[in-house]
């Protein structure tokens, strides 16, 4: 049954929260896939895009970019090859669509699909039973509104759907249905002097996917979706009227409860807290609950640092790094990418170099990325 032991590994996560008190504790969630970078713009900065400059596929990292579009229609569309080392029809597709309304509001929407690629049943005796394809996916509009020259806020609804059931014996998976809410902001500062070079400064946060629990499995626990908030800033070194050098900071943290440390014999809690909670009181207890008290918060807060160098807005070379604490993921890689645009035309790439023990989903894998600006240029200060 091909890539059936991938399908119930995923379960498998969805589901754990006990680990001895020397172990690791990862904090695990219902469709993850939420939280995957879908561009490879973003990818060849180390998946950063919360306060980078607005593109057409800001939707997935802070929609209240959109209302400093330079221009009136963005369209994005993405493909992003998975776990390429072990199969070849596991994928990541997002097209993303945006409109500057007029010059103080904006609204975007996206459709992400997650393909967890063709699986062949079969009997006892060999026998086909047919084929299954597990997937997920969400649609999501916003509407951003620019407060002030400089602030910007935007609020999205999201659709999820989990379908990862299959047509076996003794199978509990069920297909899973909900919404979940984004609340975003941005700043994009006025360029300004510093001497030899002129200088813009961006921030922005953006805290996704707030929503209820979500149950994977027919009488089991409830999981809560990946509730997200991504905080950062970065400064655009502005060189002459051709070269742009921009440097960002981005910091992540799910804001789901961390497991506590469980008793296997007695069943009690020897350290953190209860993550039986519903998903409002489980956002603020994520900032204290960690059995490891505030060292364990701390790594709970993975960072990625990226690098955007502009020439005339045409040519792109990009650099990042991310990290996050072995103890909560492990994930750790460089990440460069290129980008050339053609008139209306953007077409960006991005490789991953793994730095972790932990196998990457994106290793060896070349990722692509194309966006179209259509209508009205809009320039700022």
């Amino acid at each position: 049954m091909k890539k059936l032991p991938f399908i119930c590994l995923t379960v498998l996560l969805f589901n754990s929260n006990i680990f001895a008190q020397d172990e690791p504790n990862p904090i695990t969630t219902a469709a993850p896939f939420l939280l995957i970078a879908p561009d490879a713009r973003a990818g060849g900065m180390a998946d950063i895009g919360v306060a980078t400059s607005p593109d057409a596929n800001s939707q997935h990292y802070n929609p209240s970019k959109y209302v400093f579009s330079e221009s009136q229609w963005q369209i994005g569309l993405n493909y992003t090859p998975w776990l390429r080392n072990l199969t070849n029809d596991v994928s990541l597709t997002s097209l993303f669509v945006s409109n500057r309304i007029n010059e103080r509001s904006a609204f975007g929407a996206s459709l992400t699909y997650f393909s967890l690629g063709s699986i062949d049943l079969t009997d006892d005796s060999g026998i086909s039973l047919g084929s299954e394809n597990p997937n997920e996916f969400a649609i999501d509009g916003s509407y951003s509104l620019r407060l002030s020259d400089y602030f910007s806020m935007a609020v999205a609804l999201r659709y999820i759907h989990s379908d990862l059931a299959i047509n076996v014996d003794n199978s509990d998976i069920q297909t899973v249905n909900t919404f979940a809410v984004d609340i975003a902001g941005y700043y994009q500062g006025e360029e300004k002097n510093y001497g030899s070079f002129n200088g813009r400064w961006r921030g922005g946060f953006n805290i996704s996917n707030i929503g209820p629990k979500v149950q994977m499995v027919v009488g089991g626990d409830e999981n809560f979706i990946p509730t997200n908030l991504k905080l950062g800033g970065g400064f655009d070194f502005i060189l002459d009227n051709v070269n742009t050098i921009t440097a960002n900071l981005e910091f992540n943290k799910l804001l789901v409860p961390t497991p506590p440390i469980v008793d296997n014999a007695t069943g009690e809690i020897i350290a953190g807290k209860d993550d039986n909670v519903n998903f409002a009181k489980g956002m603020i207890q994520s900032f204290y609950d960690a059995p490891g008290g505030f060292s364990e918060e701390l790594e709970e807060i993975a960072y990625g640092i990226g690098a955007e160098y502009m020439y005339d807005k045409t040519f792109a070379v990009r650099a990042g790094y991310f990290h996050e604490s072995p103890n909560k993921g492990n994930r750790q890689f460089f990440s460069v990418g290129a980008g050339f645009r053609f008139r209306s035309t953007t077409l960006d790439l991005s490789y991953l170099i793994n730095t972790s023990d932990v196998n990457n989903p994106l290793e060896s894998t070349l990722r692509f990325s194309l966006a179209i600006n259509l209508g009205d240029v809009y320039e700022y200060f």
